[in-house]
């Protein structure tokens, strides 16, 4: 088999209808749209969003309202019940190592730390964000909390 051997499989090419070109052409003088009406026009016919007089779905679905705010900052939360669990006294906590150890997603956004559950190692904690409660029970297990700037 060579290059110039190659065709398309039987039946797959059709040529396209040449329409209004002549009356031996099958499809001339009225080009197929009858004689006529709104479908006979150019740009004639009906748009997608008429329903022969029916109130179309689009305007029977009742209509969002609010807004979304495109400044929304979505953080990836985490809980200091969860950090106490798997972490011993004196270790470092930073985001890169919770990506490491499969407890937030790499490119999730940020990392807020919440208050749920207990903690009674001390342990520094590296995040973008803590909520009070979270930071209260770090400080009072004897560790250190330190802000990281949203990038």
């Amino acid at each position: 088999m060579n290059l110039h051997d190659l065709k398309p499989a039987r039946g797959s090419r059709k040529k396209r209808i040449r329409a209004g070109r002549g009356i031996s052409a099958g499809r001339g003088k009225t080009a197929g749209r009858g004689m006529k009406g709104q479908n006979s026009r150019s740009g004639g016919g009906k748009g997608p969003y008429f329903e022969g007089g029916q109130l179309p779905l689009f305007r029977r679905l009742p209509t969002l309202r609010g807004f979304r705010n495109i400044n929304r900052v979505e953080y990836q939360p985490l809980n200091v019940g969860q950090l106490a669990q798997d972490f011993g006294a004196g270790d470092e906590i930073t985001p890169e190592l919770l990506v490491e150890l499969g407890y937030i997603r790499k490119n999730g956004g940020p990392v807020v730390i919440l208050g749920d559950g207990d903690i009674d190692v001390a342990l520094t904690v590296k995040a973008h964000r803590f909520s009070k409660s979270a930071r209260a029970k770090i400080e009072a297990a004897g560790g250190a909390v330190e802000i990281l700037p949203l990038s």
